[in-house]
């Protein structure tokens, strides 16, 4: 007899489980069954791909057998099996980085810990809503030895050998007394038909029911088993679309996402020409937990001829649309596909690309608050994909939203340029990482006054990287107003001679700052501003802070040009100081404020403060 103590974090879902905060219990039937279902497609790869299995005489099957005299459910499949090793990494601790996200985020608060499940998915640990004991018996497909799992849901667990004549798992379920439910024959066939019709493969429930024979005094009855097939057995995304209902496609989806919520759209589509195949896919209303993740787990499953094949292939969509789930499954792959010629095919390619298209289309009809959730959960791996996929570059940029200097909410770019000058054709935006500090920057005082959009862009890791390899679209240039002329009133002769009459006072700056501006010169940018801080684009450090960004490496520090504006009480007065100790605090509190208001440090935090407070005094 081999004792385990359960990992902490299953010890922690356990007690969640077992105190039956999850008002749908019955998903238990549909999460074993989906186990069961993807352990059958498993074997069945191999069987169709592995000498060792050829000759095996098997057709995959599900059993639901209901024992009300016992007090148990059995589901049990004929698919790939357990050894020890999987039971323990399976059962007995969080392989599953989904699982322990969810333990993660429990909160200790009942109803917000059960709605999570919802949005995770726990699989096998939903037995415990209605189990006070679990007894899981396995084989492993071409393994002599079978092992007995054991549990009460509680901090333990135990693994013993067993004799078992086939590969495959039974799960046995000894319900507790509240949850007899689970017992009556017309209950159990009512939630798998419910959430399981569509399992490729023959559910049987057997149950037992008393039957009466002879007349009279003579009259007996008896206990009599019976078994019956109670799910349709057809995948669902072999069958016509016109056979199939919202609901059907509803609740396939939570099948396949193991969680209880609703998609935000789905798409089934079935090509046929040169290359046959079938897709069926969901966009989730919830972005997937490992989404920004490395090692994060594929949502679409291939199947060749409704034959399984993988469902960890990050190569069957583009991965900024990774948190898409759904089905492909061609009729051209060979079955023994591997890997390295799922990467190169030719055939997966054209599938790819074909539902790459489909699923951005599916995207661009969404409207109102589905478009909104979209842009919520999704609008980052958009604009990964503006810069991953020049194909699909322009659908990307009509899907993807931004925030606007003068439009509430979120904005799509042919909303910016139905509003736009039409003429000059240009997209004016701004680039940081606190929205607040961009919306409240000197440098758009010209574009609030001259009434012109910019777009706020606060995704500041991506958006650097993403906006300036866009380029042009729909034939209007993408202009960062960190780089350019401001509009103003003034013609180039009057800012002439205000460059030339503030001469004397922009040298003398430049001259207190030395190094840490490349310039310092007079705008007519700002209306209630003193000063503001712009970027050289012609300075090639520029250029490279973009490649070192794309690179994931550190940003080198560009020269800033420091801006001073003449009509400013502030700087007229600083013009007529004669230079001192208060003037050349005046010009560093001029640069560390400007910085500040662009959401940049200055060079040294305690000099700045104690400038401010030795000024603030002297005023005083």
């Amino acid at each position: 007899m081999a004792k385990h103590q359960f990992q902490t974090e299953i010890g922690q879902l356990l007690k969640l489980m077992t105190h039956s905060l999850y008002s749908n219990k019955e998903i238990f039937i549909r999460e074993l069954i989906s186990n069961a279902s993807d352990a059958i497609d498993k074997f069945n790869y191999m069987q169709l791909t592995d000498e060792k299995f050829k000759e095996e005489n098997w057709s995959g099957k599900i059993n639901v057998t209901i024992d009300d005299q016992d007090g148990s459910l059995t589901i049990a499949d004929n698919g790939l099996g357990m050894n020890e090793e999987d039971l323990i990494a399976n059962l007995g601790t969080i392989a599953n980085s989904g699982t322990k996200k969810f333990v993660e985020q429990m909160t200790g608060d009942a109803k917000k810990d059960s709605n999570l499940i919802g949005q995770f998915g726990v699989g096998f640990y939903s037995v415990f809503m209605v189990a006070d004991k679990v007894d899981v018996i396995t084989k492993k497909a071409g393994e002599d030895q079978a092992y007995k799992f054991s549990t009460d849901g509680t901090g333990e667990f135990e693994i013993n050998p067993v004799t078992k004549e086939s590969h495959g798992t039974v799960v046995y379920i000894h319900l507790k007394e509240e949850e007899k439910e689970f017992l009556s024959k017309w209950r159990v066939e009512e939630v798998i038909k419910k959430y399981s019709n569509h399992i490729a493969y023959p559910i049987m429930l057997t149950y037992w029911e008393e039957e009466s024979e002879g007349e009279g005094d003579e009259k007996t009855t008896k206990r009599v088993k019976k078994s019956e097939q109670v799910n349709a057995a057809t995948a669902l995304w072999t069958l016509p679309k016109s056979s199939l209902k919202k609901e059907d496609y509803i609740e396939f989806y939570k099948t396949l996402s193991h969680g209880d919520e609703e998609p935000l759209t789905y798409l089934h589509n079935k090509v046929e020409g040169a290359n046959e195949f079938t897709t069926l896919f969901y966009i989730p209303k919830k972005a997937p937990f490992d989404l920004y993740r490395a090692d994060y787990q594929s949502g679409v499953k291939l199947y060749v001829k409704r034959v399984f094949i993988t469902d960890d292939d990050k190569e069957l969509l583009p991965t900024y649309l990774r948190f898409v789930k759904g089905i492909i499954d061609s009729e051209d792959l060979p079955l023994n596909v591997s890997r390295e010629i799922l990467q190169e095919n030719r055939i997966l390619a054209n599938i790819k690309q074909h539902s790459t298209k489909k699923i951005l289309q599916a995207i661009k009809k969404l409207k109102g608050e589905d478009m909104e959730i979209f842009t919520q959960e999704y609008n980052k791996v958009i604009k990964e994909g503006i810069f991953q996929d020049y194909t699909n570059k322009e659908m990307l940029l009509e899907i993807v939203r931004y925030k606007s200097s003068s439009e509430e909410g979120m904005v799509s770019l042919d909303d910016y340029i139905s509003r736009g000058d039409s003429e000059k054709k240009e997209i004016y935006y701004i680039i940081g990482d606190d929205e607040k500090v961009l919306r409240n920057s000197p440098l758009l005082e010209a574009y609030k006054q001259a009434n012109i959009e910019v777009l706020i862009m606060d995704d500041k890791e991506i958006d650097e990287i993403v906006t300036p390899s866009i380029g042009t679209f729909k034939e209007w240039t993408f202009k960062d107003i960190t780089t350019i002329d401001a509009p103003d009133t003034k013609t180039p002769e009057e800012k002439e001679e205000l460059s030339k009459e503030f001469k004397a006072l922009t040298d003398k700056i430049k001259e207190v700052l030395g190094d840490e501006v490349k310039e310092v010169k007079t705008t007519t940018r700002l209306t209630s501003s003193p000063s503001c801080v712009i970027k050289d684009p012609s300075d090639p450090m520029a250029g490279m802070a973009h490649m070192f960004a794309q690179m994931g490496q550190p940003v080198p520090e560009t020269p800033l040009i420091l801006e001073v504006n003449p009509e400013h009480a502030m700087i007229q007065k600083l013009d007529k100081l004669e230079k001192g100790d208060l003037f050349e605090d005046m010009a560093w509190i001029l640069l560390d404020s400007a910085k500040l208001s662009e959401g940049l440090e200055p060079k040294d935090k305690s000099a700045f403060a104690n400038r401010v407070a030795k000024v603030a005094t002297e005023a005083l």
